[in-house]
């Protein structure tokens, strides 16, 4: 499994702007699918973007699509959620996923999820904060 770290969260207003940033240990980070998921308090995880291995599809949670842009560097091992037009709603633990296994055509329905939830490596999450 790859090691994950995340950083970027913190205290925003509303409207305001945030990038996350999710580091990868080890040589093998292009094999990952990588993305992100939050949980807010109280709420269950919820899925809120993905990219492919290459980088050159991404996949959004209705709820972000239009504010939120993830990115990935395979050269640097790191991949990247910047968000923007945030609103208090988007408070959350954010959490960095890399799935070695889902293949594109289930993608994002099954991205670290089902059968192929055991085999992603999570990160230890940043917490988000959106004031109104």
């Amino acid at each position: 499994q790859v090691q994950l770290v995340e950083s970027g969260g913190g205290l925003v207003q509303a409207g305001g702007s945030l990038r996350l940033s999710c580091a990868a240990s080890g040589r093998t980070f292009s094999s990952y699918a990588m993305g992100w998921f939050r949980q807010a308090p109280g709420k269950e995880r919820e899925f809120v973007a993905a990219t492919s291995r290459s980088g050159g599809s991404t996949y959004y949670a209705d709820s972000v699509k239009g504010r939120f842009t993830i990115s990935r560097d395979n050269a640097k091992n790191t991949a990247y959620l910047q968000m923007n037009s945030l609103k208090p709603e988007d408070t959350a633990v954010y959490y960095c996923a890399a799935d070695p296994s889902t293949p594109e055509s289930s993608m994002p329905s099954r991205y670290c999820s089902g059968s192929y939830y055991p085999r992603c490596s999570w990160g230890q999450g940043t917490q988000v904060s959106v004031s109104s």
